[in-house]
């Protein structure tokens, strides 16, 4: 079931979207098998934890994996650590842990999506359940999460040569 603030948030907004029920999964890989689509367009939501004790949202496709000293380098952060299951309870009360919503600023903290989503098309994410897949249009999500735009994700070079493959 998709949480009151962001369906209020998509209907303030007159954006059009869909609920899809799917069978319950835990994973971002798991949702877009479980709802037969493109782990490409499945957003992953990943909350890092900086050292002065801001939160960061990292959106990024299903089967990809965070560059933590890329995001600690846009974000201007000394130190990144990611969030543990306790911080995510905390922060994200209305969800089911691991199906946060990639929409930070309903939850105080800044969007830092990859420049690797396909910008055109459909756009698809958990809303704070981890049995329903909301899809909306990417141009939608960029127009009302106003992320920063960059490069986190590891790339398998980056991975064979070990840099940070923490998410």
């Amino acid at each position: 079931m998709i949480t009151k603030r962001v369906k209020q948030l998509l209907e303030e907004a007159s954006t059009r979207y869909d609920a899809l029920p799917h069978p319950e999964a835990f994973t971002a890989q798991d949702v877009a098998k479980a709802s037969h689509v493109s782990g490409r367009r499945v957003a992953k939501v990943v909350i890092a934890s900086a050292h002065d004790g801001r939160y960061l949202m990292a959106v990024l496709p299903a089967a990809r994996r965070l560059d933590l000293s890329a995001l600690r380098d846009a974000a201007g952060a000394r130190q990144l650590s990611l969030a543990g299951d306790a911080e995510l309870s905390m922060l994200f009360p209305d969800c089911d842990l691991g199906a946060m919503p990639p929409f930070g600023a309903l939850y105080e903290m800044p969007v830092y999506v990859d420049a690797c989503f396909p910008r055109a098309g459909e756009f698809y994410f958990q809303a704070g359940d981890r049995r329903e897949i909301v899809r909306i249009r990417y141009e939608d999500f960029e127009r009302l999460a106003r992320p920063i735009i960059g490069d986190f994700c590891l790339h398998e070079q980056d991975e064979r040569l070990g840099h940070d493959a923490d998410a």
